[in-house]
C-alpha cells in the first residue's frame, strides 16, 4: 500500500510554526551542513545549542546502552542498541563500540562507533557541522528501519547518503541488507567520514555486507568538486534531517539533482521544523523535481508517533521529532521507489 501522501501543506494535525529560529535547530538531526563562523547570529545561535547539548551529554557504562542526552525526544525505538563486549587488544576505542539490531527485522544488524567521548569546543565551534558526530538521530533512526523495510527496492543499485554524520545508519543497513550495486555513505566533516571509514572496515570485517563496494567520503554540498566527482552516478540518494541551514537548502538541492541519474529518486526524511521542510520543497520544485510527501509511510513508525501524541509526553514534539518522507525526481510520470 502507497504511504499517505500530503499536499504541499502538511496535514493530519501537523502544524508549522512559524517563530521557529536556530534555537530549533538539531535537537533530534543528522546533517553535512554548516555557515562558516563569521555567517550570521542564527549559525552562532545553532552553534551554541550544539555545543550545550554536547556538554551535557552524559556517558553510560552498562551493558546495553541508553540512549541519554538533552534531548527531549531521543528515538522511535526501532533499533536496540548493545555495547560491543569482547575487546579487541589492537583498538584502544573498542569499548566505544555497539551494535544495533533492527527490532523488526532482528536479522540484521551492524557495528557502530557512534560516540568518541568527549567533542573539543573548538571542533564543536569551528569545524563543518558537528551536529552528527553525537549520536544517532530520530529521523536517520526512521530513514534506516524504513530502509531495511523497503530493503527489495535497492537491490543492485547505486545509493548515496549524504549529511550521515558519524554513522551513516541508513546507508550502513543498506550495505548490510539490500544486495544493492554500490553504497557510498558521506557526510561534509572530515571527523565524521574518519569514523565511517572506522565502520565500514569493521562491519566488512565481520562479514555482514550484502554489498561488495560500500564506500566512504567528504561531500559537501556547495563544493564544486565534490558534487562534480560524483555528478551521475546514483539511482537513489538519501537524507536524513539535513533541512534546517537556510544558507545549504539549496545546495542540496542542487546537489541532489546532480547526483541523481535521469530516473533515479532522493529520499528525505525530515521533520517540519517550522517553515524548513517546506522551504526545501519549493526549492526542489522550482529546481524541476516533482515532489510527493509522506505523512504515514511506516506502520511501526506512525504507531509511536499517534501513542507519543495520545499520551500527551511533554518531551515529544512532531514539529521537531516526527519526520515526514518526500520523495523527489526528475519527471512527474515517474513512479518514486517506494
Amino acid at each position: 500500500m502507497e504511504p499517505e501522501q500530503t499536499d504541499n501543506q502538511v496535514v493530519n494535525g501537523v502544524t508549522s510554526d512559524k517563530s521557529a529560529t536556530a534555537a530549533n535547530v538539531r535537537q533530534s538531526s543528522d546533517d553535512g551542513t554548516e555557515q562558516e563562523p563569521t555567517r550570521g547570529t542564527d549559525v552562532a545561535r545553532a552553534r551554541w545549542t550544539i555545543l550545550r547539548q554536547v556538554l551535557k551529554q552524559k556517558q553510560v557504562d552498562s551493558g546495553k546502552v541508553p540512549q541519554v542526552s538533552v534531548r527531549r525526544f531521543s528515538s522511535f525505538s526501532l533499533f536496540s542498541r548493545s555495547r560491543v563486549v569482547t575487546p579487541d587488544p589492537d583498538d584502544p576505542s573498542e569499548g566505544q563500540w555497539v551494535e544495533y539490531r533492527s527490532a523488526s527485522s532482528p536479522q540484521y544488524s551492524a557495528f557502530l562507533r557512534d560516540n568518541l567521548g568527549p567533542i573539543r569546543v573548538t571542533e564543536v565551534l569551528n569545524s563543518f557541522d558537528n551536529t552528527g558526530n553525537v549520536c544517532v538521530w530520530p529521523s536517520e533512526e526512521v530513514m534506516a528501519h524504513y530502509c531495511l523495510k523497503k530493503r527489495h527496492m535497492f537491490r543492485g543499485l547505486s545509493v548515496c547518503e549524504l549529511g550521515g554524520g558519524m554513522t551513516c545508519l541508513a546507508g550502513l543497513m543498506i550495505a548490510v541488507c539490500a544486495d544493492a550495486r554500490e553504497v557510498i555513505l558521506s557526510d561534509g566533516n572530515e571527523k565524521a567520514i574518519q569514523n565511517v571509514r572506522s565502520v565500514i572496515e569493521r562491519n566488512r570485517r565481520a562479514g555482514l555486507f550484502t554489498c561488495t563496494d560500500v564506500s566512504s567520503r567528504v561531500v559537501r554540498w556547495d563544493s564544486e568538486s565534490d558534487v562534480s566527482a560524483l555528478e551521475s552516478c546514483f539511482d537513489v540518494v538519501m537524507c536524513a534531517d539535513c533541512l534546517f541551514l537556510d544558507q545549504y537548502r539549496g545546495s542540496l538541492v542542487d546537489a541532489v539533482r546532480r547526483l541523481l541519474r535521469p530516473n533515479g529518486t532522493a529520499l528525505v526524511f525530515a521533520p517540519p521544523r517550522g517553515e524548513t521542510l517546506a522551504q526545501f520543497r519549493g526549492l526542489a520544485e522550482r529546481a524541476g523535481f516533482h515532489v510527493r510527501q509522506y505523512l504515514n509511510y511506516d506502520q511501526e513508525v506512525w504507531d509511536v508517533h499517534i501513542g507519543m501524541q495520545r499520551e500527551g509526553k511533554d518531551s515529544y514534539d512532531e514539529n521537531i521529532h516526527y519526520p515526514h518522507l518526500l520523495t523527489l525526481t526528475q519527471g512527474c510520470d515517474q513512479t518514486p521507489l517506494l
